[in-house]
C-alpha cells in the first residue's frame, strides 16, 4: 500500500480497537438478539403487551382518544408514536395498531377503528391517511392509573420523552387477547381467551392460591377464539397446554348440515378456524375441485357479507356431511392446529409459564399496582391535609394573618415563626383569594379535612395489610368483568367445545369409485398405465423407443397399489387415480416422488394378515405385514432399512413354512421361515451368509410341496432330494442343485 493510502488513527477518532472477528461478531449478534427478545418479540407477563401495543396505547391516550371522545386521524396515532416513542417504521407502527382494531384478530379490540381496517378475506388496511381511531373502554382498563405513579417510567430512545415500562393492565390481558411473535432462538404463540373465564380464573386464584391446573382448566376451559370455530382437542391435550405452557389445539370450522328436499343437502360454513384468511381457503377449496383431489366435493361458493357463509355442495347425496367434512378437515384449513408456547418476558427475562404461573404473575403485578397508587394518594392527601391544616389556622387567626400580611416586610417568615406553619401552609394562605375567607369556605374545609383523613386512615391500613390488598384486586377485578359481561356480544363465548369423531372417510372414497378389473403396466423407465380388463396381451403392448414391460398386476380400481422400491421404501396409489390405457401411460414420479436413481422392484396388492419377506442385496431382511407397506404421502414410506452401496433385492409374499435363499455364488440354503423376525421397519437379520457377490432371490414354500422352480422355458422344476439343503438362517448353504436356472432365480 503506498503511503497516501495509509489511514491515519487521528481521521478516525484517535482510537483503532483491535478484536477478533468472531468476538466482534458475537458480541453484536448477542446484543441484536437480546434486543429482537426483549424489546419487539416477546410480550411482558404483566399487560400481555410489545413494546410497540404498549407505546401506540399510551401515545393515543396522550392525545386524549378516549372512548367518550371523537376518532382522530390514525396519521396521527402513528406521527406521534414514530416522533416521541418508537423509532422504527411508520407502517410496522400502523400495522400494529390495525391488528389491535380488527375484531377478528383480537379478543377485546383495544383500538376502535373509523374506516377499512382489514377484513377476514384478508384484505388489507386503507393507508393510515383515510382511517381514524379511538381507544375501547377495554384499553382504558389497562392505562388506568398510569398518571397515579402505578408502574415505572423510562426515557424514549431519544431522553426527550418518558414511557411506561409496563402498563397498570386492569385485565389479563396477555391470555385475553393472545400474543404471537418470533425471536432470535424462541418464539411465542399464545392463544387468545374469554375475558370474562380468564378473570374468573384470577379471582378463584385469589380465593383459593392452592387451586391446580386442573381447578383453573375448569373455569378457562380452552381458548376462545375472535372468529369462533369448534374446538376439537382432547382434555389431555389442553391440560397438557395449560401445565406446561406448550402444545397445540385443534380447531375446526363451524358448519351445519342444510336439507334442499328429496333427499339433496349441502352444507354451510359459519365461522372458520383463527388466523385463516377466507380468500385463500376458498382459493384452496377451488384447487381441490379441479384437481380432483376432494372426490366428494362437487362446489363450493363464498356467500358473506358481513357474517361468514360458506357453501359446499357435495358431489352426491348418498354421501353422509360427516364423511363430507371429515374429508375436507384433512386436506384444507377448514381445520388448524394452533401452535401453544407461552414463552413470555417474566421481569425481562424469557420464561415459559402455564395458565397458573401467568395468572400469579399478572396479580402479582395488580397487587403492587395498587399498592403504588395507594401510596401516590397518600402522598397527595398528605399534602393536601397539610394544606388544610394550615388554612384552618389562617382562618382561626384571620385578623392577625391579613394585619401580618399588610404590614409585614417579609409575612411568610412571621407567619411560619409566629404559627408554626411549613413552606406549604404558607404559600397556600398567600395564595388563597379574598373571597375563600367566608365562614361558608371554611365549613367546606373543615368538611374536606374529615373525608381526606377518614380515606388516609382507610389508605394506611390497605397498605398495613396484604389481605386488604388481596382484597382490592378482587374488587377491581369484578369491576373490569362488567365490561366483558358474558351477556353482552364482547364477553360472549364464541368458540364452542366439541370431540372430533373419527369417521372412515378412505371406505367413503371407495364407495365412490365404480369397481371395475384393470391391469396395471409399469415399463423399465417408469411409465405406467392401467388397462381395462384382466387377460391382457402384453406381449402385443406397445412403448416407448428403448422401453420395454417391466411389471404389470391385476387388479380392480378400488384397489390400492403398492410399488416397492429398490431403495427400501414403499409408494401407494389407488388404481382408479392411474392414467387409462392409450397412449404409453405417464411416468410413475409425476404421482409419487420416487428417487431417479431407484426402480421399482415389485408392484403388489396388499392382503389382509398376508406377510412378505423383504431383503437387500446384502442378504438381510425380516417379515413385514402387508399393511405396514401403505402409505398416505407421495413420498412413501421407508420399510427396509439399506446401505449406500445396497438395493433392495426382493420382496416375496410368505406362502409356506420353509424359505429358500440364493445368492450370486449360486450356493441355496433353506430354512424355517418363522426364523426371520416379523417387524414394521429395519434393516432385519442376516437370511444368508455369502463369501462372495451377495443374494439373488428368495422363496417361500410348503414342506408337504417341496422345492421348486420354474425355467426359461416356464416349465415347473423341483429338486427331489432338496432337503439337502436344510439347515440354519445365515448358514452360506450349497450350491444349487443341478439344472436351477443361471440366472439363479427361481423363475427363469
Amino acid at each position: 500500500m503506498s503511503k497516501n493510502n495509509t489511514i491515519d488513527p487521528s481521521d478516525n477518532g484517535g482510537e483503532i480497537i483491535e478484536e477478533p472477528m468472531n468476538e466482534a461478531l458475537s458480541k453484536r449478534y448477542l446484543a441484536y438478539a437480546l434486543s429482537t427478545i426483549t424489546s419487539r418479540a416477546l410480550p411482558d407477563a404483566r399487560d400481555g403487551l410489545k413494546p410497540v401495543h404498549r407505546r401506540v396505547l399510551y401515545s393515543m391516550a396522550q392525545l386524549g382518544l378516549n372512548p367518550q371522545g371523537g376518532h382522530r386521524k390514525s396519521a396521527t396515532v402513528v406521527g406521534e408514536v414514530i416522533g416521541k416513542y418508537h423509532p422504527h417504521g411508520d407502517q410496522s407502527i400502523y400495522d400494529a395498531m390495525v391488528r389491535l382494531a380488527q375484531d377478528f384478530a383480537t379478543r377485546a379490540p383495544l383500538v376502535d377503528g373509523q374506516g377499512n381496517f382489514g377484513n377476514i378475506d384478508g384484505d388489507a388496511a386503507a393507508a393510515f391517511r383515510y382511517t381514524e381511531a379511538k381507544l375501547t373502554p377495554a384499553a382504558m382498563l389497562l392505562l388506568e392509573g398510569l398518571d397515579d405513579d402505578a408502574v415505572d417510567f423510562r426515557e424514549t430512545y431519544d431522553g426527550t420523552h418518558k414511557e411506561p415500562v409496563v402498563l397498570a393492565s386492569g385485565f389479563p390481558n396477555l391470555l385475553v387477547n393472545g400474543s404471537s411473535g418470533i425471536a432470535v432462538g424462541m418464539a411465542t404463540s399464545i392463544p387468545p381467551h374469554n375475558p370474562a373465564e380468564c378473570i374468573d380464573a384470577a379471582i378463584h386464584l385469589l380465593d383459593h392460591p392452592k387451586s391446580t391446573v386442573d381447578d383453573l382448566i375448569k373455569i378457562v376451559r380452552g381458548p376462545d377464539f375472535p372468529t369462533g370455530g369448534v374446538v376439537v382437542e382432547t382434555p389431555e391435550g389442553l391440560r397438557e397446554v395449560y401445565a406446561t405452557g406448550r402444545g397445540g389445539v385443534r380447531v375446526q370450522a363451524k358448519w351445519t348440515k342444510e336439507d334442499l328436499g328429496r333427499g339433496m343437502w349441502r352444507v354451510i360454513v359459519t365461522e372458520i378456524p383463527y388466523q385463516v384468511q377466507k380468500s385463500k381457503l376458498m382459493e384452496r377449496l377451488a384447487e381441490l375441485i379441479e384437481t380432483k383431489k376432494a372426490p366428494l366435493l362437487e362446489d363450493a361458493m363464498d356467500e358473506s357479507t358481513e357474517d361468514v357463509r360458506i357453501v359446499l355442495t357435495p358431489k352426491s347425496r348418498t354421501v353422509e356431511a360427516d364423511v363430507l367434512m371429515a374429508s375436507l378437515f384433512r386436506q384444507c384449513e377448514l381445520e388448524t392446529r394452533f401452535p401453544v408456547n407461552m414463552n413470555v418476558l417474566d421481569h425481562g427475562v424469557p420464561r415459559v409459564m402455564g395458565l397458573r404461573d401467568l395468572l400469579n404473575a399478572y396479580l402479582d403485578h395488580r397487587r403492587e399496582v395498587i399498592v403504588r397508587r395507594a401510596k401516590h394518594r397518600l402522598g397527595k392527601i398528605e399534602h393536601r391535609l397539610e394544606v388544610l391544616d394550615g388554612l384552618l389556622k389562617a382562618y382561626l387567626n384571620i385578623d392577625e394573618v391579613i394585619r401580618i400580611i399588610r404590614q409585614e416586610d417579609d409575612p411568610k417568615a412571621v407567619m411560619m415563626k409566629k404559627f408554626r406553619l411549613s413552606d406549604i401552609q404558607v404559600e397556600a394562605i398567600l395564595n388563597m383569594r379574598l373571597r375563600a375567607l367566608r365562614k361558608l369556605e371554611e365549613i367546606e374545609i373543615k368538611r374536606e379535612h374529615k373525608e381526606l383523613s377518614e380515606e388516609k386512615r382507610e389508605i394506611e391500613a390497605l397498605l398495613a395489610s396484604t389481605g386488604r390488598q388481596w382484597t382490592e384486586v378482587k374488587r377491581q377485578l369484578k369491576a373490569a368483568r362488567e365490561v366483558f359481561d358474558p351477556g353482552k356480544k364482547l364477553g360472549k363465548r364464541r368458540s364452542k367445545f366439541d370431540v372430533a369423531k373419527e369417521i372412515d372417510t378412505e371406505a367413503a372414497l371407495e364407495a365412490l369409485i365404480v369397481k371395475e378389473p384393470v391391469t396395471v403396466v409399469l415399463s423399465s423407465m417408469g411409465w405406467i398405465r392401467a388397462l381395462k380388463g384382466h387377460n391382457q396381451k402384453l406381449e402385443d403392448l406397445k412403448f416407448k423407443e428403448g422401453d420395454e414391460l417391466a411389471l404389470s398386476l391385476e387388479c380392480q380400481t378400488t384397489d390400492k397399489v403398492v410399488l416397492m422400491a429398490s431403495g427400501g421404501r414403499a409408494f401407494t396409489i389407488g388404481a382408479d387415480k392411474l392414467p387409462g390405457g392409450r397412449g404409453h401411460g405417464e411416468p410413475i414420479r409425476l404421482n409419487l416422488e420416487v428417487p431417479e436413481s431407484e426402480t421399482i422392484l415389485e408392484m403388489l396388492i396388499p392382503q389382509d394378515k398376508a406377510r412378505r419377506i423383504v431383503a437387500s442385496s446384502k442378504g438381510y431382511g425380516f417379515i413385514v405385514q402387508d399393511a405396514e407397506l401403505i402409505s398416505s404421502t407421495r413420498k412413501g414410506k421407508i420399510v427396509l432399512n439399506v446401505g449406500p452401496k445396497e438395493v433392495m433385492a426382493a420382496c416375496v409374499k410368505v406362502e409356506g413354512d420353509l424359505t429358500a435363499s440364493i445368492g450370486k455364488n449360486r450356493k441355496l440354503v433353506i430354512f424355517k421361515t418363522d426364523e426371520l423376525p416379523e417387524m414394521a421397519r429395519g434393516k432385519g437379520v442376516k437370511i444368508q451368509s455369502f463369501g462372495d457377490g451377495g443374494l439373488v432371490d428368495i422363496k417361500t414354500f410348503a414342506k408337504a410341496d417341496g422345492l421348486t422352480w420354474i425355467d426359461t422355458a416356464g416349465r415347473q422344476q423341483s429338486a427331489d432330494d432338496w432337503k439337502d439343503w436344510m439347515g440354519k438362517r445365515a448358514q452360506s448353504g450349497r450350491l444349487a442343485p443341478r439344472g436351477f436356472n443361471k440366472n439363479g432365480k427361481f423363475v427363469g
